[in-house]
């Protein structure tokens, strides 16, 4: 939107109360009718007072068109105007005015005021949670002594959320007459319809009632000491609120027992078998249902690496098997001079069968073209041979193969590097230099040296392709990118025989 440059006057807005989304909505649509960037308007709220130079805001022009806004920015701005932050009016504001240029903002998540209002907005939200949960009803007498129950609770809310929160204990306690007192807005509740009213005092609050007893007593009984969690329970209820609960009278002493009770609660309960032996239980079990090859038995161990892919297809030796949709073994010559050992197959290569074809396959293609290495030449294989994964809706997100896991599948790649004999074993990460070693060791200590292995064969360890994908920074991409070509390139340098012909 185009603003008038001429303009110097700061206009202002009087709204009704701290959080009148109303009054705003109608100001800030009369501003954005006339031009007024939000560097020239302000708000003010009651009766305070307006600054020397600032005008009221004119009327709107009768023709003025209406202003166009994405769905999620009425409910938003809302929201925003609960905030405790002095600017959130125009705030607001600026955010409707860029959004009449800027149509796509609110999807622009590192956007500075974008982000500021999602802060806000989780802000207003957390609050409103804490008053659904915090707020504590007593019943107090009535001085007109018609019968009705009247019950009251004070709350000091962080920011503006008494008309945003007060529809839900409307349609919560619709059958009772309640009133919420709040340092600046209050709400009552005639059992038909809710009244805001002006702020209240903390003297005015209500003490106890006859049923104050009977819920200290119940919470009593339904507090567990073996789930206690001090500080995770203080951040969730800060200590603001404890003198308006009458609950928070027990936490001290429920706490100081909580140690001993927990210790009746063990003793008293059944006898679990222990977690070790579960386990014990779990490989006997796996053992007798595996279909991999049991070489302590006596199964023939394959002799070329087409039967150990056969084989493979069939081992059933960790649990990975079952939600994978197949066993990848490595591809490449049965005698290459290198054997590449990435981590574990992707959802791409889990599909397809094959080694290192999805994003970090890529990446490895390119370092190898950089180095001008003939991938054809080299063997390239996993120390994981199934996908392990987090099923997130229609997506698999990888999840790092535990130690058991990787030693399960050990001996698949002790048998891939026997039955070719490489002179280089190139491990691709952590989990990769693992499998090989037999211990862990960090990419730091062993990166971009040759280790021996035995008299025939070094060991290359470097980085991982998909690492350098999983870095955020662009220039630390293209750092990481250099260093991984400058280890193929050593590879190369160890191995001409793998150039790539002209």
């Amino acid at each position: 939107m185009e603003a008038d440059q001429s303009q110097t006057s700061i206009f202002v807005a009087r709204l009704s109360f701290p959080a009148d989304f109303d009054g705003w909505r109608q100001a800030a649509l009369t501003a954005l009718a006339l031009g007024i960037p939000p560097e020239a308007l302000s708000f003010v709220v009651g009766d305070e007072a307006s600054g020397l130079f600032a005008e009221p805001l004119p009327e709107a022009p009768q023709d003025a068109p209406q202003p166009t806004v994405p769905k999620a920015f009425p409910e938003l701005s809302r929201k925003l105007l609960c905030h405790a932050d002095a600017d959130r009016f125009v705030f607001a504001y600026r955010l409707l005015w860029r959004l009449q240029t800027e149509r796509k903002l609110l999807e622009i998540a590192s956007d500075p005021d974008v982000l500021r209002a999602t802060g806000m907005e989780k802000a207003v939200r957390r609050d409103s949670h804490k008053m659904k949960a915090f707020v504590r009803f007593r019943e107090v007498e009535v001085e007109d002594g018609d019968g009705d129950k009247h019950y009251v609770a004070w709350f000091e809310p962080f920011h503006h959320v008494v008309e945003l929160t007060a529809p839900f204990f409307a349609r919560r306690f619709a059958g009772m007459v309640w009133t919420i007192m709040t340092p600046e807005r209050s709400v009552h509740w005639d059992g038909a319809e809710l009244v805001l009213l002006p702020g209240a005092t903390k003297d005015m609050r209500p003490r106890d009632d006859d049923m104050e007893a009977l819920w200290l007593t119940y919470y009593a009984s339904i507090f567990n000491p073996a789930r206690l969690k001090v500080k995770a329970m203080q951040a969730e209820m800060p200590k603001k609120y404890w003198a308006n609960m009458p609950e928070t009278a027990l936490i001290k002493p429920l706490v100081a027992g909580a140690e001993a009770a927990a210790r009746r609660m063990i003793a008293t309960a059944p006898t679990l078998p222990s977690l070790s032996h579960e386990r014990r239980m779990e490989r006997e079990r796996m053992a007798e249902t595996s279909t991999g090859p049991d070489h302590a038995a006596g199964d023939a161990r394959p002799d070329s690496i087409v039967a150990a892919r056969a084989a493979a297809k069939h081992c059933k030796a960790c649990p990975l098997w079952e939600p994978a949709t197949q066993t990848v073994f490595g591809e490449g010559p049965d005698d290459a001079p290198v054997i590449f050992v990435g981590e574990q197959p992707g959802d791409q290569e889990d599909i397809t069968g094959q080694p290192f074809v999805g994003p970090a396959g890529k990446v490895f293609d390119q370092a190898l073209a950089a180095a001008g290495i003939d991938r054809r030449q080299a063997y390239v294989t996993n120390a994981v041979k199934h996908f392990k994964f987090v099923p997130r809706g229609k997506r698999r997100i990888h999840a790092k193969p535990n130690a058991g896991e990787v030693k399960a599948c050990r001996w698949w790649l002790d048998l891939e590097r026997e039955l070719i004999k490489p002179k280089l074993i190139v491990a691709l990460g952590a989990t990769a230099a693992q499998a090989v070693l037999g211990r862990s060791v960090t990419i730091r200590d062993t990166r971009s040296r040759l280790i021996d292995l035995d008299e025939a064969t070094r060991l290359l360890v470097t980085v991982h392709p998909s690492y350098i994908l999983r870095l955020p920074d662009a220039a630390a991409r293209a750092r990481e990118m250099t260093a991984f070509n400058a280890d193929m390139a050593m590879v190369l340098d160890f191995l001409p025989e793998l150039k790539l012909a002209a």
